[in-house]
């Protein structure tokens, strides 16, 4: 059982998606949620089908008293590391909030070092804290919808199907097709694949 911490009023909660995958950014959400107007059924993201997170995502644009994303670019977490970037990510969410908190609950072990808010790290924050599960609903409704974007433009990738992790099928596309521009090339795989086409010219 998770216990807030006491004397905030303006408690926002922060997650992350998409730290396993080879392309595109990493997406990170801010919620503070208003106590008067409850959500049912707010949970882990990854626990939910698509169609109940969309709804939920709905359901937190509607109700939370302010919520905001924030992302690092592929090229941002080839230059700092998945982790940096992740919480650089969680950083400009925070900032992005159109009412600042007073207290930030993040995911994980970790607080982003430039966060000038108080804060505290929870593990399995996703799954203990309501601010957290809706934070990580949005941020995965968000890359997702991404990923679908980007199967749109590269649809011989299946992006759509994997959504850029690192599954049988995206290793495969990945070997037969080449990286493309959105591809992490700090990433082993990708990393293999661009050192092999460069061999092979």
């Amino acid at each position: 059982m998770f216990e807030y911490p006491q004397g905030y009023e303006l408690i926002a909660g922060v997650d992350e998606v998409g730290r396993g995958p080879l392309v595109g950014a990493v997406v990170t959400a801010a919620v503070i949620l208003d106590p008067n107007n409850p959500i049912e059924g707010l949970a882990d993201s990854k626990k939910l089908s698509e169609k109940k997170r969309l709804a939920l995502a709905e359901e937190i644009k509607e109700k939370a008293f302010a919520w905001a994303l924030g992302r690092a670019e592929a090229n941002e977490i080839d230059e700092i590391n998945i982790l940096q970037a992740s919480l650089l990510a969680m950083t400009r969410a925070v900032k992005s909030l159109k009412i600042q908190p007073h207290f930030v609950l993040v995911d994980g072990n970790k607080i982003p070092k430039d966060l000038d808010i108080p804060a505290q790290a929870v593990v399995k924050g996703d799954s203990l804290v309501a601010e957290i599960s809706a934070a990580s609903i949005l941020a995965k409704v968000a890359r997702d919808q991404e990923m679908e974007e980007l199967d749109k433009q590269y649809p011989e990738y299946a992006f759509a199907q994997h959504k850029g992790y690192p599954t049988k099928l995206h290793l495969e596309k990945l070997a037969e097709l080449g990286a493309l521009p959105q591809h992490r090339r700090s990433f082993t795989p990708v990393k293999k694949v661009l050192e092999t086409k460069f061999t092979d010219k």
